[in-house]
């Protein structure tokens, strides 16, 4: 694995929350402006502060915050029926309950529904999952859907002119027909946005509500051979291939 970053390397404290994994830049910047974070032994309330990691202390919520410049990346196959998230307060199995010990620290890039199985992400790397998972960066998520009713080429022209959900329009797409039946169709959908349900909202809009639902790659990278549950290091290649994507050094 490569250092990200070198003592002496000043950022931006919403920035430097987000690479210690404590939680994205937008709510980073949020838990400063609240009065939570402290360096030095000082309140902080200005994310524009800027940090020296090595050199400063940075406190949320008494606990120091820490970057590792050793960062870990992770893929898990994950199953239908788990939730994305740290913990869940029904006693619901989350995807951490699936990982080891050894990847304690490291977080979902970003989210995938309850219902729906294949490629997550995991790393303990911030900066590298805000670009991975915002839009402006263009990475590819590849879904593949068993969907009601047969689909045709007008379904295409629509995904790829954007359609306006309740929440917004949607970025143009790509919709693929792997096969079309008179009851059920199997496609595949690439997006680069992420917004909740979107791929089921965006089916269900074209009257194509979804059966089944899988992503089956994230910026590239395919669980292969991976059965449902099972989790796996990225190889250097691979992270190589993700910062390349995002030109991120």
């Amino acid at each position: 694995m490569l250092s990200v970053w070198l003592s002496g390397d000043d950022m931006r404290l919403n920035r430097y929350i987000s690479a210690s994994g404590a939680a994205s830049r937008r709510k980073g910047e949020d838990i400063i402006r609240s009065g939570r974070i402290k360096v030095n032994g000082e309140i902080v309330t200005d994310p524009a502060r800027n940090v020296e990691p090595g050199r400063d202390t940075v406190l949320m919520d008494g606990k120091p915050l820490v970057i590792n410049p050793e960062k870990r990346y992770y893929i898990l196959n994950k199953p239908e029926g788990v939730i994305v998230s740290r913990g869940d307060t029904h006693g619901r199995t989350t995807v951490m309950d699936l990982m080891g010990a050894e990847t304690k620290g490291v977080v979902p890039v970003g989210r995938l529904d309850y219902d729906t199985l294949g490629v997550l992400l995991l790393t303990d790397d911030g900066d590298l999952t805000h670009r991975l998972i915002h839009p402006s960066f263009g990475v590819d998520k590849v879904y593949r859907a068993v969907v009601e009713g047969s689909v045709g080429g007008d379904s295409i022209r629509r995904i790829r002119d954007g359609l306006t959900l309740e929440d917004g329009p949607t970025a143009p797409a790509v919709l693929t027909i792997i096969e079309s039946g008179a009851e059920q169709s199997i496609v595949e959908l690439t997006i680069h946005q992420g917004r909740n349900r979107q791929v089921r909202r965006m089916l269900d809009h074209l009257g194509h509500p979804v059966i089944m639902l899988e992503r089956m790659s994230f910026g590239g990278i395919t669980a292969g051979k991976m059965k449902p549950g099972d989790y796996r290091e990225l190889t250097s290649n691979e992270v190589k291939m993700l910062k390349k994507m995002i030109n991120y050094k």
